[in-house]
């Protein structure tokens, strides 16, 4: 296998550049010609139709067969008109990415291109090979797509795309985006309820969400050289370099000139589909990059995180680059996430989570702020579970990436107002002149604009005017995080909307009966606020005396979902039923069984194939030194030494990757699917895979260079 590294690096220096040049000077003048939203749909359709469509989307409504037939016509055209030949029914499901089929306009009985309203409502993909976690069998095949009117449909390629959920025959959702779309609606209902407390013109709450976007990119013939990265997404293998991160010179450096233009290439298609990327910028470690975009609703804002992979994925192949999504790619490096940034908006264009300038708005602000830490607070454990995935596992405490005890970190002034707020007390907090605000309650005490500053380390973070959801992984769909966190607001939002008015009906006034329900909140989830090193062991410690969980691997995690607590959660909120929480949470063990699975194997292979034959071959070769400097005369203990270490990383080798082996076939006669998938955690990924790969990172440090198989970290992650 070295040679094909050493044929991957000889094709770096003759590489030849690819240009990339913008459609127009402005991006205003080409954003969103390629997606079938608002401004295309008032362009093409009639005043009425148009009218009928906007207020359906608005109002959750459904559109009728009569409209449905007038936007199909009219996105056919469009489409046609800019080359297209096919539309698909574009789903998201429980894969973890995304799914089409392509069919063509075109019609041969009739010799022209069609495309009917109800083509473009419902279509009918086999849903027989998808994960269900055993609500379909193989032989029952039906599942429908349906057209989500509120994410705009786009063209890729030559095909029209349209954003659908996907549901089984029987019902069961069977994707990612149905649950996420019926959170958002709880938690607009909910949120409304309350805002109507203090503003009756508030009518609509929705939820948005601004995806940071991390990624390592690493060449194209390097990373095909690399078994491990092909099949898993991560090095199993591979020493640190001399020069990794440390001396922290990458992060927001100049970007290295081939990732350069291929960020420009993938903006522009990018901003052609519409998504609104606005900042990009060097990561921490070497070869690690991140793209953002501004906000958006979270339902289009994670359709379009979607399509962002997608396109990265696609341009790349036009640099001869790989885009590297999985958490933790390099050992020793930082890992990659997708930090969601989470705020809920107004009708009135109020940001919920924003502090204002007057006593209404700051109170409006702080029982929106407050109960999002209570709904934290409570369903932690499932917040956790909702970014529980196999590449997570080795990201999550690592390397600048949030450790896996969830908590809360507001600032040492917020803080401070919750704290005066749960006493009953008052206090100024001073940042200069006129940089507080008075809420005109003497038991608020008064908030400073800004009053945090940045933990790297909390998984839930303030920042100012929204909440960071930092745990989330970098490869993950951000539906299933997002439908966990709006969820659990809305349902916070119903009780305290419960207590308030229960408190109102006893006679309290109804400010004071709002104090009175944020003051027991802040008492009830004081144990989730943490402003400290989440890395530290004092935290660990800390957390345990608190009560809080430390669930550390995915399998363990996910058992959140199945607790009477969280199954009632889904029920109340008709989210899921019983049966849908259970399939999906055998579809997520058998995921990680199979990734762990596949690594496993990848390890085996790689460790005996190719590591072992090729330190036995240096080895030989170190044989015939020794015996040559013996036959000299000369001392061959240094020579010695250095086969005996090779023999016993050799045997190490050997005997770790075939108890290894036999670990996974004992565990894959388990018939329970979380025995299983604990056995392939505990017994095959924690016992094995760091043993081996200890002896294996070793061998790379003694074995000729010229003879190593596998491109090393440093070539991978310094040569562009």
């Amino acid at each position: 296998m070295a040679h094909l590294r050493f044929e991957a690096l000889s094709k770096l220096s003759e590489r030849t550049k690819v240009q990339v040049e913008l459609p127009s000077t402005k991006i205003s003048e080409f954003f969103g010609e390629d997606a079938f939203g608002m401004k295309q749909m008032l362009g093409s359709l009639a005043p009425a139709v148009f009218k009928k469509v906007s207020e359906a989307i608005k109002n959750h409504q459904k559109i009728d067969a009569e409209t449905a037939d007038a936007v199909a016509s009219a996105a056919k055209s469009w489409a046609m008109g800019k080359g297209a030949t096919h539309f698909t029914h574009w789903f998201q499901p429980l894969t973890g990415g995304t799914a089409e089929k392509h069919d063509s306009f075109f019609d041969p009985i009739s010799g022209i291109e069609k495309f009917k309203g109800s083509e473009l409502v419902q279509q009918e993909p086999d849903a027989s090979s998808f994960p269900s976690g055993g609500i379909r069998s193989t032989f029952e095949a039906r599942g429908y797509t349906a057209w989500d009117p509120t994410s705009s449909m786009f063209i890729y390629g030559k095909t029209l795309c349209i954003p659908t959920v996907f549901v089984s025959y029987t019902g069961e959702t069977l994707d990612t985006k149905s649950p996420l779309l019926k959170a958002l609606k709880a938690v607009d209902n909910a949120a409304t309820k309350v805002c109507q407390f203090f503003d009756k013109d508030i009518n609509t709450v929705v939820a948005s969400l601004g995806c940071e976007q991390e990624y390592f990119v690493v060449d194209r013939d390097l990373y095909m050289a690399r078994p491990d990265l092909v099949m898993t997404g991560r090095t199993v293998f591979g020493h640190s370099p001399a020069r990794g991160q440390q001396l922290d010179d990458h992060y927001f450096g100049a970007i290295p000139t081939r990732v350069y233009k291929f960020m420009k290439d993938f903006e522009i298609e990018c901003w052609k589909l519409g998504i609104p990327l606005r900042t990009r910028h060097n990561e921490v470690a070497p070869s690690q990059f991140e793209v953002a975009p501004l906000f958006e609703e979270v339902n289009a804002a994670n359709d379009h995180n979607q399509m962002l992979m997608d396109v990265m994925n696609r341009v790349s192949e036009r640099h001869n680059l790989q885009v590297l999504f999985h958490e933790k790619p390099f050992a020793g490096l930082n890992g990659s996430g997708k930090h969601n940034n989470w705020s809920l908006i107004t009708n009135t264009g109020v940001n919920l989570f924003a502090p204002a300038s007057s006593a209404k708005d700051n109170l409006l602000f702080l029982t929106f702020f407050v109960t999002a830490i209570k709904a934290v607070h409570e369903y932690s454990d499932l917040l956790r579970a909702s970014i529980a995935t196999a590449g997570n596992d080795f990201r999550l405490g690592a390397n600048e990436a949030p450790p896996a005890i969830m908590s809360v970190f507001i600032g040492t002034q917020m803080n401070a107002v919750l704290d005066e707020l749960e006493k009953k007390g008052n206090v100024k907090i001073q940042k200069g002149d006129n940089m507080y605000m008075k809420l005109g309650i003497d038991q608020i005490p008064e908030i400073i604009l800004d009053a945090t500053d940045r933990n790297r380390t909390s998984p839930f973070a303030f920042t100012g005017n929204k909440f960071e959801f930092r745990a989330v992984g970098s490869s993950d769909n951000s539906a299933t995080p997002m439908t966990a966190l709006n969820l659990i607001m809305a349902d916070q939002l119903v009780d305290f909307h419960a207590a308030v008015t229960k408190e109102i009906e006893k006679g309290t006034e109804k400010r004071l009966a709002i104090v009175n329900v944020l003051r027991k909140y802040i008492k009830e989830s004081k144990a989730i606020r943490f402003e400290g090193d989440g890395y530290s062991e004092e935290w660990v410690k800390e957390a345990e005396k608190r009560g809080l969980s430390n669930i550390k691997n995915m399998p363990r995690a996910i058992e959140a979902y199945l607790s009477k607590k969280s199954i009632d959660l889904f029920e109340r909120h008709n989210i899921f039923n019983k049966i849908e929480v259970e399939a999906r949470n055998e579809i997520k063990l058998e995921a990680y069984i199979k990734k762990v699975q596949i690594e496993g194997r990848i390890i085996g292979d790689l460790a005996i194939n190719h590591i072992v034959p090729t330190a036995i071959s240096y080895q030989n070769k170190l044989i015939i030194n020794a015996n040559g400097l013996k036959g000299l005369g000369i001392d061959n203990s240094g020579v010695i030494a250095t086969i005996k270490e090779i023999s016993s990383h050799i045997d190490s080798i050997k005997e770790n990757v075939n108890k290894m082996t036999e670990a996974r076939k004992k565990a894959n006669k388990i018939e329970e699917m979380d025995k299983r998938a604990l056995a392939y955690c505990d017994d095959i990924k924690e016992k094995y895979f760091d043993k081996i790969r200890d002896s294996v990172d070793k061998l790379e440090l003694l074995v000729d260079d010229e003879d190593w198989p596998l491109v090393k970290y440093r070539e991978l992650l310094f040569l562009r």
